[in-house]
């Protein structure tokens, strides 16, 4: 059930009226979005936080790798501590472009990744003409909102454990804007569905959520990949399937919904307990001497797991070798359910094809 915060309805009321007037001044005119002459895909979501955008952009760059794009990815760069644009590379350290980019520069290096709060600013220093090759694709990470750029495809995403039909605006619930966002997107996810989700319920949140005739909807669910060592040789994986009932499994998490990923380690072991810290959490000396006390009093033979946007924030931490040895990375891809990946893939294919790169022309 979703939590709603009524005493403070009447703040969502003064914040809803706020976002309004500002989506008005986009839709006549008076505040400019800026288009730009090639594809620009926008990964976003209504409410803050926890709808799995990192998973469905690297489901994205991996479709436009394979297909022989070359993809940029735009970031703001969530609490890093430079300003301004900045292109990664492979020796950007984490605290300069964010967790999220960082994940996704580690795991796809080929890809152009930059950050930037001023998203128009970014895309035009991603597409100069001394960039080369030059790009076919830029993904914007997380800017639904940001309407200074007018993308070509928007992709909303909703969790399926919290609809925003069923939520409030902010600060009662976990809305950014009112439901009438939705318009703006050609393509809806729901997201983190469980895996065999029935036909009947997907029909019923479709019913729910009032989609235009022009927008597509799919259902995605979450897929774990074999468990990574935190230290120690990259191939020295083991199975998420190695686990019994009986494994005693540490859970570390400073993601904004960790739940659901509660929920489905369920699935292999039942002695699963959690230290959860705040979405996008800097984990500090302090927080080393937590996981290092409490992965102690877990006992002999536990697991410590974690995500891979955390893991990106803990290598500089003093944890103890007893943790750096058990300490294992769970990585998280999407599956398109109901067989609507082929027709996903090719919505996101066709969009792209409709450009040229040798028939563009300056923004």
């Amino acid at each position: 059930m979703v939590k709603i915060y009524k005493p403070l309805y009447p703040l969502a009321w003064l914040y809803g009226l706020g976002v309004r007037l500002r989506n008005a001044l986009f839709d006549c005119g008076v505040l400019r979005s800026t288009s730009f002459p090639l594809p620009v895909i926008c990964v976003g979501n209504l409410t803050v936080g926890g709808t799995g955008k990192t998973p469905h952009t690297e489901y994205l760059i991996r479709l436009l790798t394979a297909s022989g794009m070359h993809t940029g990815v735009l970031s703001r760069g969530y609490k890093r501590k430079s300003k301004g644009f900045l292109w990664a590379d492979a020796g950007t350290p984490m605290e300069q472009i964010g967790d999220e980019p960082f994940q996704m520069k580690s795991k796809f290096p080929d890809i152009r990744l930059a950050v930037d709060a001023d998203r128009p600013h970014g895309i035009r220093c991603m597409t100069a003409p001394e960039v080369t090759p030059p790009l076919d694709v830029i993904l914007l990470d997380d800017a639904y909102q940001h309407r200074y750029v007018k993308a070509g495809l928007n992709i909303l995403l909703t969790d399926y454990r919290r609809p925003i039909y069923e939520d409030a605006l902010l600060p009662a619930g976990r809305l950014r804007e009112p439901l009438s966002g939705k318009s703006r997107a050609d393509i809806v996810v729901v997201s983190k569905c469980p895996p065999r989700l029935s036909e009947s319920e997907a029909e019923a949140i479709r019913q729910r959520l009032r989609l235009e005739e022009k927008q597509s909807l799919f259902f995605s669910t979450l897929r774990y990949g074999d468990l990574h060592p935190f230290e120690g040789p990259t191939d020295a994986t083991r199975p998420l399937s190695s686990l019994t009932e009986d494994t005693p499994v540490l859970v570390l998490t400073g993601i904004a919904s960790p739940d659901k990923l509660l929920h489905d380690l369920q699935g292999y072991t039942r002695r699963i307990s959690s230290l959860r810290f705040p979405d996008h959490h800097q984990f500090t000396d302090g927080d080393a001497e937590t996981i290092n006390r409490r992965f102690a009093e877990a006992g002999a033979g536990t697991l410590l797991l974690t995500t891979e946007k955390d893991a990106t924030r803990l290598h500089h931490l003093p944890l103890s070798d007893e943790v750096k040895r058990h300490l294992y990375i769970l990585p998280i891809e999407v599956d398109i359910l109901f067989g609507g990946q082929p027709v996903f893939n090719q919505k996101i294919l066709d969009y792209v094809g409709t450009y040229s790169r040798d028939n563009r022309l300056p923004a």
